[in-house]
């Protein structure tokens, strides 16, 4: 049933590929590096210099990059006759491997799944292993991956109750998809169970936990970063709506004679010419950071318009709000933020990061608030409060430290796997096998 569900699959997915090209176009209107290096999405592209032998790793977009990147780095080190080829699907994502890599890898979009996309990258690059970050399961990238010996690694492996329920809508297609992958390295018992209950080989699935993890670096002390005088509210990857609140805050916390500097950091940088309208529009005046305004510049909202500074702003803040909350867009990850000492805040809709966040408040470094009015609360009481800001940023630095250790563990698969081997401490996680029958 595998190949011929895969083969109508194929045929559905050529006959959609002019819609998916308009998509693309469409997007472009807005954000023009989607209608760039186009033909790399057919797998049309110069081949790495050198023909070397490759290790290929799949992030989407900048989230996964962030995640991977302590991996990628230690693989450097350790394969460094290897050419490391770095694909995403975003142009986002394509801006942050440049800005933590350059030109120690290369890469290049990660080809639409069909099959002729596919051989034609595999011969450009001839890998060895391709290690997809979290849950990027296609079923000609992996079928075609493996029949040009190349072993399949699936790193941080997540799955959501609704996830597991639409992948099991595709039935023999899914469970042929995931006995092609080599190990399911899953971060917890709960994604492991689900992927044992969508058919995963029992032997091929473990935990191995969370790259965010060992991503969640507080950064050193920047310069250029300048905190002035006045504290800082630093709301990141934040969403249509939530600056609107975010704004209502900074009037209920001026009002109240707290004079904080408000920054944000939209999750899309593309919006920030509308978001320097809007906060014009309600009053405030405006700094952009691709202008070089900074924390101590003259303005009552700075903008955070650039790409890979947030860290630096989280760690300067006083306070830290965590977008895509406030609106139901399920959360965005706050252990960046947690992990420079700095008490987080979030809205109620984190259905993406329930774990990561309920961690967080377990330990009293998150706060979940339910509106605009909670928010502004929430972000008054910590401001008055330095001790309980301290005690809340230490306690997420803690939850952090002590939960890292998922790359070297996916290092010690990687290792095997290059080899030609199973991991010879390889087993299954024990719980996983236990409550496979289980999708909670």
């Amino acid at each position: 049933m595998y190949p011929l569900s895969r083969h109508l699959y194929s045929i559905a997915l050529y006959l959609l590929t002019p819609l998916l090209l308009l998509h693309l176009l469409w997007r472009s209107r807005r954000q023009p590096a989607y209608r760039r290096r186009l033909a790399e999405r057919l797998g049309l592209f110069r081949a790495p210099v050198g023909g070397a032998p490759s290790i290929w790793v799949h992030a989407v977009s900048v989230g996964e990059v962030h995640a991977a990147a302590p991996l990628v780095e230690a693989l450097l080190e350790r394969y460094p006759h290897h050419v490391l080829v770095f694909t995403t699907t975003t142009p986002a994502g394509a801006a942050r491997v440049r800005a933590l890599f350059g030109a120690r890898v290369f890469h290049v979009y990660l080809p639409w799944d069909l099959p002729g996309a596919v051989r034609r990258f595999l011969r450009r690059v001839r890998p060895q292993l391709l290690v997809l970050v979290e849950t990027e399961l296609w079923p000609n990238l992996v079928h075609r991956a493996r029949a040009a010996d190349c072993r399949v690694l699936l790193a941080s492996a997540r799955l959501s109750a609704d996830s597991a329920a639409g992948y099991a809508r595709l039935g023999p297609l899914l469970r042929g998809l995931l006995r092609e992958v080599d190990i399911i390295a899953c971060q917890s018992a709960r994604d492991a169970r689900r992927f044992l209950a969508l058919g995963a080989p029992a032997h091929a699935v473990t935990v191995c936990g969370s790259l965010k993890f060992d991503a969640a670096l507080a950064p050193a002390a920047d310069p250029a970063v300048a905190a002035g005088e006045r504290p800082l509210l630093v709301a990141g990857s934040t969403h249509p709506g939530e600056e609107e609140a975010l704004l209502q805050v900074l009037a209920r916390l001026r009002a109240a004679r707290q004079d904080v500097l408000l920054v944000l950091a939209p999750r899309h940088t593309e919006r920030a010419d509308a978001l320097a309208q809007l906060c014009r529009d309600a009053g405030w005046t405006v700094g952009r950071r691709s202008t070089g305004a900074s924390a101590d510049s003259a303005c009552d909202v700075l903008l955070l318009d650039t790409l890979g500074e947030l860290p630096d702003f989280y760690a300067a803040a006083a306070v830290a709000f965590v977008g895509g909350s406030l609106v139901p867009r399920g959360g965005q990850n706050t252990l960046e933020a947690a992990a420079c000492g700095v008490p987080v805040v979030c809205g109620p809709h984190t259905a993406n990061f329930a774990r990561v966040n309920g961690l967080l408040a377990a330990q009293g470094a998150l706060l979940t608030v339910a509106d605009t009015r909670g928010l502004a609360e929430v972000m008054a009481r910590l401001l008055q409060e330095p001790a309980r800001r301290a005690a809340m940023g230490a306690a997420g630095r803690r939850a952090i430290a002590a939960r890292r250790g998922a790359r070297d563990a996916l290092l010690r698969v990687i290792q095997a796997l290059l080899a030609g081997e199973t991991p010879a401490y390889f087993e299954p996680a024990p719980e996983a096998v236990a409550g496979a029958g289980g999708s909670r």
